[in-house]
């Protein structure tokens, strides 16, 4: 097959020539990665067998959506984003959280199928660890809840250090049966960049609308880092229940509604 494929790029090779390559080494599966722009045939065959498969590196920030680490990786990897959301649907059920945001470096030339097994294997892999650490089971309800819990915490905090003060607003609203009221819930799928609106949360009728809907949502609104699922699983020991975001981007705690105003209005 090899041999077929380079003549058709009228690169001369003949059935010595396959010989010459089964005695290299097996080919590689898939794309290369050849950084020389003229080669000799001998070490271009050597290269074939020899060669590392071609990366490319796909960035999945932190709070990120499944949504667009879908257009980059169809962008990227030149794999149709619909093939993607097929195989995704057939093996998740919530849109949200099931791939650990990080800097993935992702063989060109795989499929659909081989890119979500990957994705979906070391988040689970690293999920199953760190609960564990934690003393919980990644398979369980209450783990969801938490993932959940920390996707809301990850919108919403400006930093590492606000999330368990963010944790523990959500917490203490949660014990009075308070709604959350959070934007960072609506921010889910491609509504990731676009501010939140009174219209907005007026129109939403999904459970991400925690403003309509009291509790945690049962899926989370984007992807989680480690620090924001610690933070979750350890809130601080704060009486907060409300803040504000500052010019400045951190965020104003308040105990009650009318220091609550008082921030809002500095």
């Amino acid at each position: 097959m090899i041999i077929t494929q380079l003549n058709k790029q009228n690169i001369d090779l003949n059935g010595i020539d396959l010989v010459l390559i089964r005695f290299f080494g097996k080919p590689q599966s898939g794309f290369i990665e050849i950084k020389q722009t003229e080669v000799k045939k001998g070490d271009l065959l050597y290269l074939l067998t020899h060669s590392k498969s071609a990366l490319k590196e796909v960035k999945f920030i932190p709070g990120e959506t499944t949504y667009f680490l879908f257009q980059q990786l169809s962008e990227i990897l030149k794999i149709p984003n619909e093939d993607l959301w097929k195989i995704y649907h057939q093996n998740f059920q919530c849109p949200e959280g099931e791939f650990i945001p990080q800097t993935y470096k992702l063989p060109y030339g795989s499929n659909a199928k081989e890119i979500i097994g990957y994705l979906a294997t070391y988040s689970q892999k690293e999920y199953a660890r760190f609960a564990q650490e934690n003393g919980f089971d990644s398979n369980s309800q209450e783990w969801k809840e938490i993932l959940s819990k920390a996707s809301i915490i990850q919108k919403e905090a400006a930093n590492t250090e606000e999330m368990p003060l963010v944790s523990a607003v959500i917490a203490n609203r949660l014990k009075k049966g308070m709604p959350l009221q959070m934007d960072g819930s609506l921010n889910y799928g491609k509504y990731s960049h676009i501010k939140v609106t009174p219209e907005r949360i007026k129109e939403d009728n999904t459970f991400y609308n925690t403003y309509k809907n009291k509790g945690i949502p049962p899926c989370p609104c984007g992807s989680v880092s480690l620090e924001a699922i610690k933070a979750a699983i350890y809130p601080a020991k704060v009486p907060y229940l409300y803040f504000v975001r500052n010019k400045n981007g951190t965020h104003s705690f308040s105990t009650n509604y009318q220091q609550h105003l008082s921030n809002f209005k500095k």
